[in-house]
């Protein structure tokens, strides 16, 4: 069964415990603090921040302001584009839910980074031989039949892992018992054909401003993987065709030199 995790935002404080977790337990290197224009931090999700608290205000039913806060890390997709589009299987979505990185196999051609629908995967630019970084839904916990490491640090409960029908059950029964907490839609059920992480929150995502940081609303429900192996389908046609145009050019310039040399002889 796949896994998944609910993350319900009504019940997130913005403690960042999750942050702090993450960074123990994937033994990333600490680093000066760095506001968002909504204090926010850190800023952006990089190599060495696999997961971010989104500070937002919007505007209560009742009138007033209402401060929200979103987890964001990797959505770990049911058809992942960034698999879909690895030349060489670097990335690979595991039967339980986990999408996994194998640096061992990595080229560096950065074709996950393009097409991650969510802006998730990041590259190690500060070293001499960078590497792809990212959320693994801590697969390695997760095999030893733990749960995740932010799910387990999570003072209040905003973060429930599980199997994901069960999750998406108990998501529709939050929905139908207590309307007026939430926005009427689970984030991350249908949107790309799934995710592995899935939202519940008191207000639209358009609202929110979720848009202008990944959790986007205009994705559809097609799997962009569908997108990312007909893409990588015709690699092989063009790498042969662009080999082949090299070649030929390369035998035609041997020739007209030769036939140069040769006019060049006889002229001498």
């Amino acid at each position: 069964m796949s896994k998944a995790m609910l993350i319900d935002t009504t019940k997130c404080i913005g403690c960042r415990a999750c942050q702090v977790a993450c960074k123990s337990w994937n033994d990333l290197p600490g680093e000066p603090a760095a506001y968002s224009e909504t204090w926010s931090s850190p800023r952006y999700l990089s190599s060495h921040q696999y997961t971010r608290i989104i500070f937002r205000e919007a505007a209560a039913p009742d009138g007033s302001l209402r401060w929200h806060f979103i987890k964001r890390q990797c959505m770990h997709c049911l058809d992942p584009a960034c698999e879909s589009v690895c030349p060489v299987g670097a990335l690979k979505r595991l039967p339980e839910g986990p999408v996994v990185y194998d640096d061992g196999r990595c080229i560096g051609c950065r074709y996950c980074m393009m097409a991650c629908p969510f802006q998730i995967p990041k590259f190690e630019w500060g070293k001499a031989v960078p590497l792809i970084r990212k959320c693994t839904f801590c697969a390695e916990r997760q095999a030893e039949g733990l749960a995740p490491a932010c799910a387990s640090t999570c003072p209040t409960g905003a973060l429930l892992f599980g199997e994901r029908e069960e999750l998406l059950r108990e998501a529709r029964h939050r929905l139908g018992t207590a309307p007026e907490r939430y926005y009427p839609q689970v984030y991350g059920d249908r949107i790309v054909g799934g995710t592995s992480k899935l939202y519940l929150t008191a207000a639209s995502f358009e609202e929110l401003g979720l848009n202008h940081r990944g959790f986007r609303t205009d994705l559809g429900e097609v799997p962009y993987g569908i997108y990312g192996r007909a893409w990588m389908s015709k690699v092989p046609l063009v790498a042969l065709t662009v080999g082949g145009l090299a070649v030929g050019l390369h035998y035609l310039n041997r020739r007209l030199a030769a036939v140069q040399a040769r006019q060049g002889d006889k002229e001498g």
